[in-house]
C-alpha cells in the first residue's frame, strides 16, 4: 500500500515549513509531495501529483485556498482517482469557523497547535481508511467524495466572510452602466445588453450581441456590482446574463454547455455552478 500524499498551499514560509514539520512528528508516514506559494500553484501542483489530502491557507495572493479548492474540483478529472480531503488553514474568528464545522471540511487555526494538528491527523486517516476500505470492495470512492466537496465549497464560499460576495456586496444598486475606455473615449454601454462577462488575467472582457470590451476591472471586483437575479456565475471566470441563455445541454459525461441568445458562443458549465440548471 502507497503511503499517504500531501500537498501544502502556504504563501509564509515559515508557516508553511512549520506545518511541514509538525506532521512530520505527527504521522511519518505522510508524505509531503509539493509546497506550493500561492492557490495558482496548489491548483497545478495538486492535478499533477494527485495527492491524497491538501492543506490550504486561506489567504493567499491572487487565488483563496477556497477558490483554489474550487477550481481544483472542476478541473478534477473524472475517473476513480478520489478528490483530495481539504484541510483549511485559516486565521478566521469563531463565527466564521462555524461554517467550516456545518461544511464538515477540516480546518485548523493559525498558529497551528500540534494538539488540534493531531485531531485533524486522526480524521484524515480515519477518512483515508474509509476510502480504501469502499475501494478495496469495489465501490467507487470518486464520485461520492467529489460531489461531497463540491457541495461544501459551494457552502463555503456562499457564506459572508469567507469565500463569497457578501462580504463585498455593496449597499448601492446594481449597475447600471459600464464606462469603457477606447483611446480618448468612454463608452457607455448598459449593462443590459451585455450577454456575459468573462475574466482575462487583470481584465474582463465584455461581451455584447454587437461588440466586445475589456474593461480593466478583476471579475471578482465587478461580480458583487451585478445584480445577482440577472447575472449568474456558471464558472470561476463567467457570468453570464441569465435571461440571454436559451438552453443547457448535458452530454453523455453530465457536462452542461450553455447556448445562448444573441452570440454563436458556447459557455461550459462548471461543478460548482451545475446546481443552477436542475430543470422543473
Amino acid at each position: 500500500m502507497n503511503p499517504p500524499t500531501a500537498l501544502i498551499a502556504e504563501d509564509e514560509t515559515l508557516l508553511a515549513e512549520n506545518l511541514r514539520q509538525e506532521l512530520d512528528k505527527l504521522w511519518p508516514e505522510l508524505s509531503i509531495s509539493a509546497m506550493a506559494p500561492h492557490g495558482q500553484a496548489a491548483v497545478d501542483a495538486a492535478l499533477r501529483l494527485r495527492p491524497d489530502i491538501c492543506f490550504l491557507d486561506i489567504r493567499m495572493p491572487g487565488m483563496s485556498g477556497l477558490e483554489a479548492a474550487a477550481a481544483l474540483a472542476d478541473a478534477w478529472p473524472d475517473d476513480e482517482q478520489p478528490f483530495p480531503l481539504l484541510v483549511f488553514v485559516t486565521a478566521y474568528d469563531q463565527y466564521a469557523l462555524q461554517a467550516f464545522d456545518l461544511a464538515a471540511v477540516d480546518y485548523v487555526l493559525k498558529p497551528v497547535l500540534p494538539e488540534r494538528l493531531a485531531q485533524t491527523c486522526s480524521r484524515l486517516q480515519q477518512a483515508l481508511t474509509q476510502r480504501r476500505q469502499q475501494q478495496g470492495q469495489g465501490e467507487s470512492a470518486g464520485a461520492p467524495s467529489m460531489q461531497a466537496a463540491v457541495d461544501q465549497l459551494r457552502q463555503l464560499l456562499q457564506t459572508p466572510g469567507l469565500g463569497g460576495n457578501a462580504v463585498l456586496a455593496p449597499a448601492q444598486p446594481p449597475l447600471r452602466l459600464l464606462q469603457v475606455a477606447v483611446g480618448n473615449t468612454v463608452l457607455m454601454v448598459p449593462v443590459d445588453e451585455v450577454i456575459y462577462f468573462e475574466a482575462a488575467d487583470k481584465y474582463v472582457r465584455v461581451l455584447t450581441a454587437q461588440k466586445e470590451h475589456l474593461i480593466r476591472i478583476s471579475l471578482r471586483e465587478l461580480l458583487p456590482q451585478l445584480d445577482g437575479q440577472r447575472f449568474w456565475q456558471v464558472h470561476r471566470s463567467v457570468v453570464v446574463r441569465s435571461d440571454a441563455i436559451a438552453r443547457a445541454v448535458r452530454d453523455e459525461l453530465g457536462k452542461l454547455t450553455l447556448h445562448l441568445h444573441g452570440s454563436p458562443d458556447k459557455l461550459a458549465v462548471s461543478r460548482m455552478y451545475a446546481h443552477l440548471f436542475k430543470g422543473l
